[in-house]
């Protein structure tokens, strides 16, 4: 079997008395589509936080592509793009100009740039967009131009954090193309989060479930519906982590500044 491009061992978070993610293992391989899922506060985002790079785990390991993401944290960045849950464009640039900044953050050739950003905008249809100002699109299309910029420097993993939150049905069947696509014809490790279990139902080759820190399940939507004598994958994520409601998830920021506050008294 090929090596993992993601290697979680053993990681746990900890925000003073808060356990947000406590102890998790698992590991994703080259070409896999890969859904992480669980309810609000379970320890997804930061899970995706720290495998990032933006939080450094209490105790355990994580890596991507081989490199360790806390000791050698500038090469683990070069192996992932990201799009963030929250946007992260600057709308007052165009759309070749969001791009542009972020191939020179990368370091990227001035000699492969230009035909990079040309060739990933006609991927997200959104050439004909480029010299638009970023504020002027629609919430599709700011997705399709993170998407874009978050292959620029052709990353051997993409994380996607609840990427098509609040997109119509057409736009997200758009998106979910365009990740097959990158699985299928380039071996990229995709991981992501969702709250549309028919996203994962559908997308996603393999699964984990996490709840209260702890990964509780994973496996393919037929192994996790075996496993929990179900017929739907939505029914073995209720099986698996109840039917009550949960608070809205605390986000690791907010955990940490709590935390910071507490050791300041």
């Amino acid at each position: 079997m090929n090596s993992p491009t993601i290697a979680v061992d053993h990681v746990t978070k900890s925000f003073g008395d808060v356990t947000a993610v406590d102890d998790i293992s698992f590991e994703v391989y080259p070409g896999e589509i890969f859904a992480f899922l669980g309810p609000n506060g379970a320890g997804k985002s930061t899970t995706i936080k720290m495998l990032t790079t933006l939080l450094r785990p209490t105790s355990g390991t994580l890596r991507l592509a081989g490199k360790d993401v806390v000791r050698e944290q500038a090469a683990a960045r070069k192996a992932f793009g990201v799009v963030f849950q929250d946007p992260s464009l600057d709308d007052e640039l165009t759309a070749y100009e969001n791009m542009e900044l972020h191939a020179v953050l990368y370091g990227l050739p001035r000699a492969m740039l230009n035909e990079r950003i040309d060739m990933l905008l006609k991927l997200v249809e959104l050439d004909a967009r480029r010299g638009s100002y970023v504020k002027t699109f629609s919430g599709g299309m700011k997705r399709r131009l993170e998407i874009a910029r978050g292959l620029l420097h052709e990353p051997q993993i993409l994380f996607l954090d609840e990427p098509t939150l609040g997109l119509d049905t057409q736009t997200r069947n758009v998106l979910w193309a365009y990740v097959r696509e990158l699985s299928r014809d380039r071996k990229m490790t995709i991981f992501f989060t969702t709250h549309y279990l028919e996203e994962a139902e559908d997308i996603a080759d393999r699964i984990g479930i996490v709840d209260r820190g702890k990964i509780v399940a994973m496996g393919t939507v037929d192994e996790l519906r075996q496993q929990t004598g179900t017929d739907s994958l939505e029914g073995a994520y209720l099986a698996l982590t109840g039917k009550a409601i949960r608070d809205e998830e605390v986000s690791a920021g907010d955990n940490m500044r709590a935390h910071m506050r507490a050791r300041r008294r």
